[in-house]
């Protein structure tokens, strides 16, 4: 018999990150380019519906009524869609240092 899995869709807003959120940031901070989405799932070792949904708990559009913290932004370049740290990531990054 089939069982589903527990959903991990449901995260709590005051807390965007999950254990994919620091190192999926400190892989886009090496890259001011950016990085394709089938890039970053082979170097993270996630699937790309996984990487997707990490991508839009942390990207600049809301979900719902909670407010998106804007760390990372999806650009459609040609074929491709590159994941790109903007300034907020850059900042979320010094400060997760710094706390440490």
């Amino acid at each position: 018999m089939w069982r589903s899995r527990p959903s991990n869709c449901s995260r709590p807003r005051t807390s965007a990150l999950s254990e994919l959120t620091e190192p999926l940031l400190a892989m886009l901070a090496g890259e001011p380019g950016g990085v394709s989405l089938p890039r970053l799932c082979k170097r993270l070792g996630v699937r790309m519906s996984v990487l997707l949904r990490e991508l839009a708990w942390i990207g600049e559009d809301a979900i719902g009524d909670h407010p998106a913290p804007g760390w990372v932004r999806v650009e459609a370049h040609g074929d491709s869609s590159l994941a790109v740290l903007t300034g907020l990531g850059r900042e979320r990054l010094r400060s997760g240092r710094e706390a440490d």
